[in-house]
C-alpha cells in the first residue's frame, strides 16, 4: 500500500473513532435528561423502570391530590400529600411554593425522586384550569379509571370549551 493511500485510511478511521466517539456521548446526555411520567400505581407495583423505587432515577409523578392529604408544616415551607390515580396513593413530600392552581381533586404533574416509600418532589406543576387534564395523565388514568367503572374522556384532554384536544 502507498503511502497516500496509508494516510487516507488513518484519517477515515480517525474520523470514523470521533463519529462513533461523539454519537455515544450526546446518547448518555440526553439519558440522564429523559424524565418519565408514571402513575402511583406504576411506582409501586415497580413496573415504572430500572431505577424509580431505589432512588436514582428522576422522573414524574402523575395523578391526582388526594382529599384530605394536604399538609403544610406550621412555619415551614415543606407541604405534604397523597398522589392518586384511582388504583393507589403516594406519599409526596415538597418544600417551596405551590402552584397557585394547587388544590386536593386536581391533577398534578411533580418531578423529583423516590426516597424510601415517599416521593420527595423538585418541581409541582398543577392543571392550568378546572377542565384540562394533559394527555399522559388522561391515558393513564382512563386505565385505572375504567377499571373502577367511572367514565373518562380517551382521547388526549380536554379543553375549555369541553371539547377534546388533540
Amino acid at each position: 500500500m502507498n503511502p497516500t493511500r496509508r494516510r487516507r485510511l488513518w484519517l477515515v478511521l480517525a474520523l470514523l473513532v470521533a463519529a462513533v466517539l461523539a454519537a455515544t456521548l450526546v446518547v448518555l446526555a440526553m439519558q440522564r435528561n429523559f424524565e418519565y411520567l408514571y402513575t402511583p400505581a406504576e411506582v409501586l407495583r415497580g413496573t415504572a423502570g430500572a431505577g424509580v423505587r431505589s432512588g436514582e432515577a428522576r422522573f414524574r409523578l402523575g395523578g391526582m391530590v388526594a382529599a384530605g392529604s394536604f399538609q403544610r408544616q406550621p412555619g415551614s415551607m415543606q407541604a405534604g400529600f397523597r398522589v392518586t390515580d384511582g388504583d393507589a396513593e403516594l406519599p409526596v413530600v415538597y418544600t417551596g411554593i405551590l402552584p397557585d392552581l394547587f388544590r386536593e381533586k386536581q391533577a398534578v404533574v411533580a418531578t423529583g425522586r423516590m426516597q424510601g416509600d415517599v416521593f420527595v418532589a423538585e418541581q409541582v406543576l398543577a392543571k392550568h384550569d378546572e377542565t384540562y387534564v394533559p394527555r399522559e395523565v388522561a391515558d393513564k388514568m382512563g386505565l385505572a379509571h375504567q377499571k373502577h367503572g367511572v367514565e373518562t374522556p380517551t382521547e388526549g384532554g380536554v379543553g375549555n370549551d369541553g371539547s377534546a384536544t388533540p
